[in-house]
């Protein structure tokens, strides 16, 4: 049976921290004695149609992580400029230690038929799911191979597994995350690195509860609302649940940064609610 504080000792960066699925990641981590760096862009992405989360909502989510007796550092942090990821790896390294563990759960959603999708929609989207993801993996791989110990975990998406209609470059940028991920698998395996992914279905966090959204799956309403598109969501799951909880995905990756997951490697680990079962 794992120990609560089986991570103490461990630095852990986690970033789309400010709410959602990043922040029970924070949370799950720092319960378990991590010492958490979280971060979050907290501005607008350009091409979200729906607002992200700002300062606040990461202060919030430090202060939820102390509160539970966790150590939680906090910064500002576009995934998409390398230079900035690069900066904040060393900083980390240079008043602590390397990192141990990486969850990237940084990102955004959008939709569009792919023949309307712009050059600024496809363009933000690739840099921001999947770029970002590659700058963020880059950066703490040399600190990992050289303790030779470390976790990472993508967040990915079920519509990283399957075609999506209307979401093309949301689709295209979760599926290369599997294709990055993988790799590092097999170019780290020996130098006691572990790299996996997690593919969520519907999670009950505000990239999926927000107007542009709803009118994607109801688009015969007008203005719909939450208690008017659960039962539209409840439909896509076997299990005929609308969403999970964030905490579903954190405990996701709790398997898999801790003990448990020191056997696990380049695999894909789906939160879908029972839509792998309809995968090959």
């Amino acid at each position: 049976m794992r120990e609560e504080h089986d991570l103490r000792g461990t630095i852990a960066l986690v970033t789309g921290a400010a709410r959602g699925q990043g922040r029970a990641v924070v949370l799950s981590l720092a319960l378990r004695g991590a010492t958490v760096w979280a971060t979050d862009l907290c501005a607008p992405s350009g091409t979200a149609p729906y607002p992200l989360a700002g300062a606040n909502d990461l202060e919030e989510t430090a202060r939820l992580a102390r509160s539970v007796g966790g150590e939680c550092h906090t910064t500002e942090l576009d995934v998409r400029d390398p230079e900035a990821v690069n900066w904040l790896v060393d900083h980390i390294t240079d008043t602590s230690s390397a990192v141990g563990i990486l969850v990237t759960c940084a990102g955004i959603v959008g939709y569009a038929p792919t023949a309307e999708l712009t050059d600024s929609q496809w363009a933000d989207m690739i840099a921001t799911n999947l770029t970002g993801t590659f700058h963020c993996v880059r950066a703490v791989l040399p600190g990992m191979a050289a303790q030779r110990s470390g976790r990472i975990v993508a967040i990915s998406s079920m519509s990283g597994r399957q075609g999506t209609p209307h979401l093309a470059h949301y689709s295209a940028s979760k599926w290369g995350v599997i294709g990055l991920i993988k790799s590092v698998a097999l170019e780290y395996a020996e130098r006691g690195v572990t790299a996996n992914v997690v593919c969520p279905t519907n999670v009950d966090t505000p990239m999926l509860h927000n107007p542009a959204l709803y009118s994607l799956f109801a688009p015969d309403l007008e203005s719909p609302t939450r208690q008017e598109v659960e039962p539209r969501y409840a439909s896509m799951s076997p299990m005929r649940i609308p969403w999970s909880p964030p905490e579903a995905i954190a405990d996701a990756v709790d398997h898999l940064v801790g003990d448990s997951g020191s056997y696990v490697t380049g695999s894909v680990l789906d939160v879908g609610m029972g839509s792998a079962a309809r995968m090959p």
